[in-house]
């Protein structure tokens, strides 16, 4: 299954959340989209289809990403609200900080709906729109097993990690399945993590800052 087959599926599952009963959108209304950043394909690609699926319904659509400024973001969610948007839909940079302006929304009577990432901490969300983020890891999981044929590997084979950001609740679903297929060669010395860095903790990269995880890698092969 492809990236853009996930993204489109996923903008789907939106679009047809709002034509639920305990949603009531009618045509002409508005839906505010927040997402994080536009440095990643993936989330240019997801804002694109949800906004083209929800006009193709009849609603209209304002779409707003915050580069990775968590500021930025609830400045972005406290103007959809003063606006009256009839729907927010949320893929969070940092749920945390949110969690403010989610209550202010749920008091104005704006639904939201989580997109991607799960939002913490609130009772504000109505839906949650997500992949099978565990799932997927395990995928990652038993593709290097299967790649690798681990299980007749004749000799130990190195491998290092590194995992999305820890503010990203699927980040550490994600983790839990790949380790859930890994961790038993770890065990048993057919996979070498060299640096020894396998726990989340140790592996993860604050809002996947590709040069933090540059240096990371640069790092551990010069080691």
């Amino acid at each position: 299954m492809n990236k853009k087959f996930l993204s489109v599926a996923l903008a789907a599952a939106v679009a047809g959340s709002l034509m639920t009963a305990s949603t009531v959108m009618a045509e002409g209304e508005t839906v505010g989209i927040l997402m994080p950043t536009q440095s990643s394909e993936r989330w240019i690609n997801d804002g694109a289809n949800m906004k083209a699926q929800l006009e193709e319904k009849g609603y209209n659509v304002e779409l707003l990403y915050a580069e990775d400024d968590t500021a930025m973001q609830v400045n972005q969610l406290e103007t959809f609200i003063g606006k009256g948007v009839n729907c927010l839909v949320i893929a969070a940079i940092d749920s945390g900080v949110l969690v403010n302006g989610e209550a202010q929304a749920a008091e104005a009577g704006i639904p939201i709906i989580a997109y991607d990432r799960l939002l913490m901490d609130t009772d504000a969300v109505s839906y949650y729109a997500t992949f099978d983020n565990k799932g997927v890891g395990t995928a990652i999981g038993e593709y290097i097993k299967t790649a690798k044929d681990l299980d007749n590997a004749a000799e130990p084979l190195t491998i290092e990690f590194f995992m999305g950001s820890p503010d990203d609740n699927n980040a550490h679903m994600l983790y839990a399945g790949v380790m859930e297929v890994l961790q038993p060669y770890l065990d048993n010395g057919t996979l070498v993590c060299k640096s020894g860095r396998t726990s989340f903790d140790d592996t993860c990269i604050l809002r996947w800052d590709q040069q933090v995880a540059q240096s990371n890698c640069e790092n551990i092969l010069t080691a």
